[in-house]
């Protein structure tokens, strides 16, 4: 206790005595033993107040010894299991734990990793990836204090992740890698990445990108070999050598047929070739039919309708089908778009059925239109005025943004025979072009987008058209820019006109089990996300038997499931939110494919790397004991002895509160009896 809290209890015990004092004893003529014990209680209560408001403390000193932390990290994937067995790796964890050099200068913990990191004190070679970096940076963060060294007994070879030699891990942390497996460098050619997008369009080429790649002294020539389904598609003649130990194939292949197209790459197998494995590597990719029915309807003969369906079909994912205004609901209804060409009075039909059914449209204008009619079947725009036919020139809008216009321009284009009138666009509306008349630019719209609800229109205030399209031609000797900016226009009218309250993220192909998850997103009617909801999923084998319901698991934001325990092969699923009509279903598969058994030689220069880069040494399994020799003599982690002080309050305040109540209660009392004021 300092001298100074010493100071002022004495002077607490002064005050308080002085005080009681003058309340009991100066000029007081009462005497007897009761003016005593009422004295004594006051000077308790004072007293007590007094040292609560000093608060007196003293401090105790706890010596203890500090130690470094030993981590032992052990990977768990399945290719270790050609470099060590699982016996005899326990075996040097359980002589490292028992050593009582290490004990003594260590705090020993364990930790097994494949993809994710685990505290355990088992060892399983059961982990289909492995992820050096990721285990590392997690105990770098869990052992931010203190000082660290971790002994990594891996092959060094990384299925995931961020490569590990190039991470960057904090000053007292050391790694030291323990080599586990073969060190010899076999010759040895495999594939390496393969890039292919995610879909394909049916009748469409696709690019398949993949690398070959060479480990070894000579020079070799083999074939590579692309098969989509079983079938060869493309074949090649690559020649590697120590220098060149890699080539880039590039292909394009046609996409004949829809569903998922399982592409593999085989590369010929060197004389001698130890490990086989990654000498072929599959992929896969989805080929979809999703062809948009554009419906033109028109009471009219016109070469603009000729050059709607040419742009149109110029993509072979959309078709085009010529219809009068008197067709069937029917017919109209396996159309996903329709293009109304100058409406008049035998429209009345579709306009109805777009009425009806909510259809996105597009509606072009001209000098056979019939305004009375089109200015009394729809509210979306309406046209006043004169109404006589004029020339009008497109001035393009750059500030539109309703959809890509690409390179797209009408600099120099003919005009389109409109209408001269006022234009009242009575809907939220965007506007792609304005009108130019005699050189004059109006403030009118010549083209025109419009969005209200779940609905889309676009608008096209003159007919001539076709005379746009002949100019490109013109000027670039292609129809392109026309044809893509159409392109972009029927892809913004053919979206879809609601969102889903039922979201799902999946891959259509897994390269393995390890990495098979679907995620879920349920929203409630105003859109917002639903963290209560009740979301299950049923998956089947599409060739097996297999099939298993199970609910998924809510995860932040979304809801997910886990289903690295299937077998590979193709499976259907259906995600259902419970207690509501709402379902969604899907397809994937998982492929047979195991990257631990790409690679059959332990990378222990990548390990010695790591090690250097981390103040760590490399070490070998077969002698681990120089590790042993290392941690025990090394001044860096000779333990510690420190000091913690412990401040505590000499009295608790709860017994001093404690005596003032009562001190003041039994003064009351005793006064109180005796009739004392």
């Amino acid at each position: 206790m300092d001298l100074s809290t010493v100071l002022l209890i004495v002077l607490a015990v002064a005050a308080a005595l002085t005080l009681v004092y003058f309340q009991y004893f100066y000029k007081n003529p009462r005497k007897g033993s009761l003016k005593i014990i009422l004295a004594a209680l006051r000077f308790v209560t004072l007293f007590c107040g007094l040292i609560l408001l000093i608060n007196p403390k003293f401090v105790s000193k706890d010596y203890f010894v500090e130690k470094a932390n030993l981590i032992l990290l052990v990977d768990n994937s399945t290719s270790m299991e050609d470099g060590t067995s699982t016996a005899n790796l326990s075996r040097i964890i359980e002589e490292i734990k028992e050593n009582k050099a290490l004990n003594e200068r260590f705090t020993i913990h364990q930790y097994g990793f494949g993809s994710d990191l685990k505290r355990t004190d088992s060892i399983y070679f059961d982990q289909g990836n492995t992820d050096i970096s990721k285990a590392l940076s997690a105990l770098n963060d869990v052992f931010a204090n203190g000082i660290n060294t971790v002994a990594l007994f891996t092959d060094g070879n990384q299925t995931l992740g961020r490569d590990y030699e190039y991470i960057d891990l904090n000053e007292n942390f050391t790694v030291n890698s323990i080599v586990v497996g073969d060190t010899t460098q076999y010759e040895d050619i495999s594939v390496g990445f393969i890039n292919v997008n995610k879909y394909a369009f049916l009748r469409n080429n696709f690019p398949i990108e993949t690398s070959i790649r060479y480990r070894g002294s000579k020079s070799v020539s083999r074939t590579v070999t692309i098969l989509i389904n079983g079938q060869r598609v493309h074949q090649e003649q690559v020649n590697l050598n120590s220098t060149k130990n890699s080539q880039t194939i590039n292909t394009l292949v046609e996409a004949q047929s829809v569903g998922i197209k399982t592409i593999k790459i085989e590369v010929g197998a060197l004389e001698n070739e130890r490990n086989t494995t990654n000498n072929s590597k599959e992929t896969a990719i989805e080929v979809i039919d999703e062809k948009t029915n554009v419906a033109i309807v028109s009471d009219m003969l016109h070469p603009d309708i000729g050059s709607l369906k040419k742009s149109i079909e110029s993509n072979e994912q959309r078709s085009v089908t010529l219809l009068k205004p008197n067709v069937g609901q029917d017919v109209l209804e396996d159309s996903d778009l329709i293009i109304l060409y100058q409406p008049n009075r035998n429209f009345s039909g579709v306009y109805q059925f777009l009425k009806d059914t909510g259809g996105n449209y597009f509606t072009i204008t001209g000098s056979k239109t019939d305004w009375n009619f089109l200015n009394r079947v729809q509210e979306s725009f309406a046209m006043s005025g004169s109404r006589q036919p004029e020339d009008i020139l497109p001035v393009l809008n750059n500030a539109f943004g309703a959809f890509g216009l690409g390179e797209f321009t009408v600099d120099d284009f003919p005009p389109l025979t409109g209408i001269l009138g006022d234009i009242q666009i009575n809907k939220d509306n965007e506007t792609l072009m304005f009108q130019r008349l005699q050189g004059i630019d109006l403030d009118k719209p010549l083209f025109s987008v419009l969005t209200t609800s779940n609905t889309k229109e676009a608008v096209l205030f003159g007919e001539g058209i076709w005379r746009w399209r002949a100019q490109v031609y013109r000027n670039d000797k292609s129809f392109q820019k026309f044809d893509e900016f159409m392109g972009n226009l029927m892809v913004y009218l053919g979206s879809d006109k609601q969102r889903s309250r039922l979201e799902l993220d999946y891959d259509l192909v897994f390269d393995n089990a390890n990495m098979a998850k679907i995620r879920a997103s349920y929203f409630d009617e105003s859109y917002q996300f639903n963290s209560n909801a009740s979301i299950s999923i049923k998956v089947k084998g599409k060739v097996n038997d297999f099939s298993r319901e199970s609910p998924m698991l809510l995860k932040g934001s979304f809801y997910e499931v886990d289903l690295s325990d299937l077998d590979a092969g193709e499976y259907q699923f259906t995600v259902t939110a419970q207690n509501e009509n709402l379902s969604r279903s899907g397809t994937f598969r998982i492929l047979d494919f195991d990257p631990e058994k790409q690679l059959i030689s332990a990378n222990y220069k990548k390990l010695e790397r790591l090690a250097h880069k981390n103040r760590g040494r490399r070490y070998f399994l077969d002698n681990v004991q120089t590790l042993y020799a290392d941690l025990s003599s090394s001044k860096e982690f000779v333990p510690v002895q420190k000091s913690r002080d412990n401040v505590v309050s000499l009295i608790d305040f709860r017994i001093l509160l404690g005596l003032m109540v009562l001190s003041l209660a039994s003064e009351w009392f005793i006064r109180k009896y005796n009739g004392l004021i």
